[in-house]
């Protein structure tokens, strides 16, 4: 039995949380992918115990979140959606942020100056997840994976080398070499969010912005985009293909038929002409409008859930024949599939065969279709299954012999017949499917319609139309008898695999072959069309096109120390389902010493490998090695390198912490740590602590009260706080005082007070004065919120510990602050979901700090021991800017 904690899940879970009416800012909430250890014996209860139905209850998300799970991490998919409503909250509370508030503030920030000055890209370099150097008990590595990226959702490939992939929040890049050696080529649109990607037969690439995954960090997008050279050009703002109709949705699906191309997306089913791409979108179908923007019910809450089409299905014998695949894939009544009457309304369609047209049974549902139009197939998730089976929400595989949408049609697989083909899963205590609401793919291989790529957790595939299957991309290799984590007992022979979590697939020849492109939660992969498997039906050819160039790393935190050992500084942070990274003095490769989703991030600035990483809900450990190997796995305690140290507020789940929730380490005392769930925890043994019975705690800030942020200073400790975190009735707060334990009290914030009623996302303290404090808010401000409340502003400085505040927004575009930083020379960094903004010592007016950051959310800031300034996006990995560079330019 291995000790006690286990190598984590990557499984990410997801659930729409509330703000399809952002532009650009997450929609949809996000989790990061909690879950069981499985073949450890201490979580099999706790597996067996798996429940997915609160997940996907809509309304019922709030109750979910402020209930709290009590468990540590195991209980994957209600951890997953507390993390998915939590990410969302931020963005969205008090209440319903309407559509062009993201749109408004890219506009606005496109006339504003930059400083000098240029950010400089630090994780452009692979990262490689099975690092040997880290094979330790707590990372995943020697999984199978290799070298990872963040997660990519569109992928589009030619018969001539060229391959198009799309980050979650990245961008699309492009590979003239069949993959790999990655370009970015659509940093000028004002979304990065990927929803699809397509050529059409005139070899152009449309480009859907707004991710449809539903998970933690989804953002929404600003329509579609068509570029008509991509082998050469770049997306620009001016290729948007319509108006304005389709901004601040997230689009599923594109679908093209004659002369039409269709869409489908969080507001019905669109389309457009593809010969003319002026003139507005044309809304073919939302079964119920009165909930679209402009409509009677507009301003409800279940509004977001009401409008969701999921894919198109065109007869290619006959293109006004069509069926749509509409429904929450949590459940709602309007689910089902329709089709258009001859007096050009949209009905529901019933009597397809196999294929489930009940409104219990269609949810998250994807076509793929054969080339020569001979074969249909279908994936459906049914959201009755999801809410009451533990094991798996997949109600089926399907196939339509004739290549029409109307069938008739037949089941060729469900979970169980996928389990017995080798996946990775069996004996997990959940089954393939399990995240069907999440995981969808399929494509037909081009040359023979029978043969079929299925994506749900792992890749499975059927080369005689669903008879039998294989899983050539397991979940990882950690089942088969072919690993150990000691590798003195490898046998040598599992093949490499992919991440999991699939989303995206293309089928793209390069010098002749043809290849299979699979995009997942650690990016893109590709192994020949008819690849190569071993006895178990696993592939033994895939490749991973992850090589450093495609950054599209989704990072939460970032933490920098001085390298002892090889010079410079040692950079780390945590990532969306691709554990924690860390980069070494002089590495060329990053590595992962830490497995699982990684939250937030302490670093000592004189020692990089001292490191404390969070899981979720405040499950910490620390490392004074960096977690380099040390033979631990055979359990002898004189060799472990990382210990488990969480707080007691872990074991409260979802009611003792957030699901990333702040850590920090006090500002002028590395040993002193402060940690924010429900109570606020202090720990004076820095990076020696060994138990989590170390931390006392130092307030409650009462039930029902979650931190946010933490910042300390000299002992001074601020605290943000949130509860209920939620649109309904949500509220804020923020408590100070000392380390030890004395002086808290909450300050006066009232609702129509100067800070606004949104949430507290971070703090900065200046370490000449800890009464001189500044405090980031989220969300966007009252024109844009209909909540109470919602006041002006998104950065507040205080000089008397937080008695009074003074808005200091200025001139900052309206968008969600994530962080702040204030700078040796004096000067105001604030990161947001835009940019990164910069105030000079002694000004007023913000500047956008340096040139080149891609816009994408930075999620924090931190000064590093070098005196560079580090960012952590959540869509293209960490950055640095040097402050130095502003000198003489404070005026």
């Amino acid at each position: 039995m291995m000790r006690q904690r286990q190598r984590r899940r990557f499984i990410t879970c997801t659930v729409v949380a509330a703000a399809f009416g952002l532009i650009g800012t997450q929609s949809f909430a996000a989790s990061g992918g909690s879950g069981p250890r499985p073949w450890n014996a201490r979580h099999q209860a706790d597996i067996g115990r798996q429940h997915t139905a609160a997940v996907h209850a809509g309304k019922g998300m709030s109750a979910l979140t402020a209930s709290g799970s009590g468990d540590d991490g195991s209980d994957e998919a209600e951890n997953s959606a507390e993390g998915t409503a939590q990410y969302t909250e931020a963005r969205t509370a008090p209440g319903v942020v309407a559509p062009g508030a993201y749109g408004a503030a890219w506009a606005q920030l496109q006339s504003m100056p930059h400083t000098g000055g240029n950010w400089d890209h630090i994780t452009q370099k692979v990262y490689d997840s099975d690092d040997p150097r880290y094979r330790d008990i707590n990372s995943n590595s020697s999984g199978g994976f290799g070298d990872v990226t963040g997660r990519i959702t569109g992928i589009a490939a030619d018969d001539q080398g060229y391959v198009y992939a799309g980050g979650a929040n990245g961008g699309v890049f492009r590979s003239r070499t069949g993959g790999g050696h990655w370009e970015p080529i659509a940093d000028k649109l004002p979304s990065l969010s990927t929803g699809a990607l397509a050529l059409d037969g005139s070899q152009r690439l449309w480009y859907a912005t707004g991710e449809s995954n539903t998970g933690a960090t989804s953002f929404v997008g600003t329509g579609v985009y068509v570029l008509a050279d991509p082998r050469h050009g770049q997306f620009q703002p001016g290729g948007r293909v319509g108006g304005a109709e389709l901004e601040s949705t997230v689009i599923h699906a594109l679908r093209f038929a004659g002369t039409k191309v269709w869409a489908a997306t969080s507001r019905g089913v669109w389309s457009h002409s593809t010969t003319t791409l002026s003139g507005p979108w044309k809304l073919e179908f939302a079964p119920n409008p009165e909930y679209l923007p402009g409509g009677s019910k507009a301003g409800d809450e279940s509004a977001p859930y009401k409008n969701i089409a999921n894919d198109i299905a065109v007869d290619p014998k006959d293109p006004s024949k069509v069926l749509l695949a509409v429904g929450w894939r949590g459940g709602d009544t309007y689910n089902g599939l329709y089709s258009q009457q001859g007096d050009g309304s949209w009905k529901p369609t019933t009597g397809l065969g196999d294929l489930p047209t009940d409104s219990d049974d269609v949810g998250n549902m994807t076509f793929g279709a054969a080339a020569d139009g001979s074969r249909l197939y279908a994936v459906d998730q049914s959201p009755a299954q999801t809410n009451t089976n533990p094991d798996s929400g997949l109600k089926g595989v399907y196939v339509s012999k004739s290549g029409s949408p109307f069938g008739p049609w037949t089941q060729i697989a469900d979970y169980t017949k996928l389990k017995a083909s080798g996946s990775a899963l069996q004996g997990a205590g959940y089954m393939p499917g399990i995240q069907s609401w999440y995981n969808q793919f399929l494509q037909v291989d081009p040359a023979n319609a029978d043969h079929v790529y299925l994506g749900l957790e792992e890749v499975f595939e059927t080369k005689n139309g669903g008879t039998n299957w294989i899983t050539p991309g397991p979940y990882w290799n950690f089942p088969f008898p072919c690993w150990s984590i000691d590798p003195s007992k490898q046998t040598g022979d599992c093949s490499p695999t992919t991440h999991s979590d699939q989303h995206a697939v293309a089928v793209g020849t390069y010098k002749g072959k043809t290849y299979a492109y699979v995009g997942n939660d650690g990016g893109i992969y590709r192994r020949p069309l008819n690849g190569a498997v071993d006895s178990g039906g696993h592939a033994k050819d895939w490749q991973s096109l992850n090589d450093g160039t495609l950054d599209t790393l989704q990072y939460y935190s970032v933490g920098v120390g001085k390298d002892l050992d090889h010079g410079g500084v040692s950079v780390t942070g945590g990532l969306q389902d691709n554990g924690q990274s860390i980069l070494r003095g002089h590495d060329k490769v990053m590595g992962s010493n830490f497995g699982g989703d990684g939250g937030d991030t302490i670093t000592d600035p004189a020692n990089g490998c001292d490191i404390a990483n969070e899981y979720v809900y405040l499950d910490m450990w620390v490392t004074q090695n960096c977690g380099a190997n040390s033979g631990s796995w055979v359990n002898d305690p004189a060799k472990a390198t990382e210990y488990e140290v969480a707080p007691p507020d872990k074991d409260l789940g979802g009611a003792g912490a957030r699901f990333t929730a702040p850590i920090t380490s006090d500002a002028k005392d590395t040993n002193t740590w402060v940690a924010g769930g429900r109570h606020v925890w202090v720990q004076t043994k820095g990076f020696a602590i060994r138990s989590g019975a170390e931390w006392k705690n130092a307030y409650d800030l009462g039930d029902g009260h979650v931190a946010t942020a933490v910042a300390s200073s000299g002992g001074t400790v601020y605290v943000g706080w949130c509860g209920p975190c939620n649109n309904q009735g949500f509220s804020r707060g923020i408590a100070v005082g000392n380390a030890d334990g004395t002086g808290w009290h909450q300050l006066g914030l009232p609702v129509d007070g100067t800070i606004p009623n949104r949430y507290i996302s971070g703090f900065d303290v200046d370490p000449a004065n800890a009464q001189h404090v500044y405090v980031a808010v989220n969300g966007f401000s009252r024109k844009w919120t209909e909540g109470p409340g919602a006041g002006v502003g998104h950065i507040f400085e205080s000089k008397d510990g937080g008695a009074t505040w003074a808005d200091i927004s200025a001139n900052l575009p309206d968008v969600p602050a994530d962080s702040a930083k204030l700078l040796p020379n004096g000067g105001l960094a604030l990161s947001t979901d835009l940019a990164v903004f910069y105030r000079p010592a002694g000004a007023r007016q913000w500047q956008i700090l340096g040139k080149n950051l891609p816009t994408t959310a930075t999620l924090q800031l931190r000064l590093g021991p070098d005196g560079a300034l580090y960012a952590a996006t959540h869509g293209r990995g960490i950055w640095s800017f040097d402050p130095r560079r502003l000198k003489g330019r404070d005026d």
